[in-house]
């Protein structure tokens, strides 16, 4: 049987040709994401009379050569894109504005604040000219609430931080509101009003690592869409009304949970409601399985849905329409495919592709990723994947135990570019989604408090276990990969289980739980309470900093066997880059094989292709070498 023949790095990992297509309010252009040296920049396209497209109609809206666009939204007049660009992944976001009708205008800084962070922004369906903004521009500590003014750049502040967690809820016709933290960890849901906040609602912060989301008002302003697990394992849609504080439930599934994005992404395109995204109507909510379930909230959306699913069997993906809900972008994806863009017209039936992710990859190439389920050694049901290469028998592979960052995440049967990556090149890709994964009930996740080290590892364990009884699995030939939580996941791996991996990847991981929480913004430190505080411990309490330490793999650094490679961004707010050093360093010192990757121009993940080249070549050479896969 002949062996694999590997996808180029290049073909998997360079900026996308097309993706993030969004159409305009009045239907008639179509802003797009695409490659131009080498980064990803905003392209315009004109829809001609007969739905068709121009050949000549491309424009190029933004030039900027250092660093990945990597999403925007309209204005809801039409006239400007507007998205979020930091320096080097420091995650200090700025706003931007592009003008639409002048292609050569420079994009607009609507926040030109020396270390100042944009945390979100949403637009006013009161005034087309105002934006609502929070950031930290009056103190780094603190995040506030202002109107800004895209015409003259001017700003207001309506919602002052009082020195606590606060993640603000603008309100177009009314007073804000917000979610703010207790000191028992509860969430409230409160109105900002004469300078105090008003609680209205309360939710368990144990049931919320993250604060209750998707959380969007209505567009009359009375209420809010929420997801919400009160009194269920499963998180349901729930409109909370903003004058009782009651909250009534609009959708939910019988055995899928709402897919719930953390607080920070843009509420009004949050991947779990789909909205009109000028009007704000609700047309549909999506619920998690291997694949995602689409709910119809609205009578029109429910025939576009139908009509959309007709197009592709694939899932479908970023969707936007009109004002009029008309013209319809949609992208869909499978495993074995990572994205086809559509347009659609309701009122003609007319369809027709208008660009994929990346045309020159092969799909013929690309491996099936199939779902199992694994019991763990306590008994917990694990939903796992498995990903084998294509033309090479399935037996005794070396193989790739990627672990999902997080842990509040989850893999799913979805394209990966990793997964593909690995697969073109001989081994076989086990995912597991371990105790702490989201998507699967609160217990679930819940179940990994005071885990980490312990049972979130025997899961990955008892999955490979699995793998190696199945008989896919070499046990002598496995290394264990992740990024953020995954990588340390990896460290975990080779500290405290050393027999079990011939290799180890770390990719902007945490050896220390006490540092990585110390060293968390102070306006996030009430957030923690909820979330590492809860799973991990708090390290400003003796008993707990030392639990922490004893679950960190920078106390077990001496027991390490196998290779190493070790990957950070230098920019790296979230996992600092001493956590990396660290390891490295004390490795060093006793003559260990460790392999250091030092990105200076990236965060927490390398988002520029040509430092994802860097990355995955690094990683390709170093599990040649360590796996004896003859397939690399």
């Amino acid at each position: 049987m002949s062996e694999p023949d590997p996808i180029p790095i290049e073909t998997l990992f360079a900026a996308p040709a097309f993706s993030g297509a969004q159409i305009s309010p009045d239907g008639r252009r179509i802003a797009y994401l695409a490659r131009w040296q080498g980064r990803l920049n905003v392209f315009l396209h004109v829809i001609d009379q007969k739905m068709g497209w121009k050949l000549d109609g491309d424009r190029r809206l933004t030039a900027d050569a250092h660093r990945n666009i990597e999403s925007y939204v309209w204005s809801p007049d039409g006239d400007a894109i507007f998205y979020l660009q930091d320096k080097d992944g420091d995650e200090n976001w700025h706003l931007f504005r592009k003008a639409v009708a002048d292609v050569s205008a420079r994009p607009v800084d609507l926040t030109p604040f020396p270390g100042t962070r944009v945390m979100g922004f949403s637009f006013s369906t009161a005034d087309p000219n105002k934006i609502f903004v929070q950031m930290n521009m009056r103190d780094p500590t603190l995040i506030d609430l202002h109107v800004l003014d895209v015409t003259t750049g001017d700003s207001r502040m309506i919602g002052k931080d009082p020195g606590r967690f606060v993640y603000w809820i603008p309100m177009s016709n009314g007073l804000p509101h917000a979610f703010i933290i207790d000191p028992g960890g509860e969430y409230v849901l409160a109105r900002f009003e004469d300078d105090d906040f008003v609680p209205l609602a309360s939710f368990a912060g144990e049931d919320y690592p993250f604060a209750p989301t998707p959380i969007v008002p209505t567009p009359d302003g009375t209420g809010l869409w929420l997801g919400s697990n009160r009194g269920s394992d499963r998180t349901r849609l729930v409109r909370v009304d903003l004058t009782t504080g009651e909250e009534s439930e609009v959708a939910s599934h019988p055995v899928f949970s709402l897919d719930t994005p953390r607080p920070e992404a843009d509420q009004r395109f949050a991947p779990s409601l789909i909205l009109n995204p000028v009007t704000g109507d609700l047309l549909g909510a999506r619920f998690l399985g291997e694949r995602q379930v689409i709910q119809p909230l609205d009578t029109q959306f429910a025939a576009v849905l139908t009509k959309l699913n007709a197009i592709s069997g694939g899932d479908l993906g970023h969707v936007s329409c009109d004002a009029d809900g008309r013209r319809w972008v949609a992208e869909f994806t499978t495993d074995q495919d990572p994205g086809v863009t559509w347009f659609y017209d309701h009122m003609t039936g007319e369809s027709q592709i208008i660009g994929r992710r990346r045309p020159n990859l092969d799909t013929r190439k690309l491996s099936p990723v199939r779902p199992v389920m694994v019991t763990s050694r306590d008994g917990l049901a694990l939903p796992c994947h498995l990903t084998l290469p294509v033309d090479r028998a399935p037996h005794l592979l070396p193989t790739v135990l990627l672990v999902h960052g997080g842990p509040w995440y989850r893999d799913s049967a979805s394209y990966d570019p990793e997964v593909q990556f690995f697969a073109s090149r001989g081994y076989a890709v086990l995912q597991v989604n371990m105790r702490g994964s989201t998507g699967y009930g609160k217990a679930f996740t819940q179940a990994a408090k005071g885990e980490f080290a312990g049972r979130m590892h025997d899961d990955l364990i008892d999955a490979l276990d699995w793998a190696i009884a199945g008989s896919y699995t070499d046990p002598d030939r496995v290394a264990v990969y992740g990024s953020s939580y995954g990588g340390y996941a990896a460290l975990v791996g080779a500290s405290f289980t050393p027999d079990r991996f011939a290799a180890a990847i770390d990719y902007a991981g945490m050896s220390d739980l006490r540092t990585l929480v110390a060293d968390q913004p102070s306006f996030l430190r009430e957030a923690l309470l909820n979330n590492w505080i809860a799973y991990t411990g708090d390290p400003t309490v003796g008993a707990d900093n030392a639990t922490m330490l004893a679950r960190s793999p920078v106390s077990r650094l001496d027991r390490i066997e196998c290779p190493l490679l070790v990957i950070h961004g230098a920019q790296d707010v979230r996992v600092k880059l001493e956590q990396a050093q660290a390891v490295v360093e004390s490795l060093q010192k006793r003559g260990h094989d460790v392999e250091f990757l030092v990105n200076e121009k990236e965060g927490h993940w390398f988002i520029n292709e040509n430092s994802n080249f860097e990355l995955y070549r690094k990683i390709e050479a170093f599990l040649a070498r360590h796996l004896k896969n003859e397939a690399s």
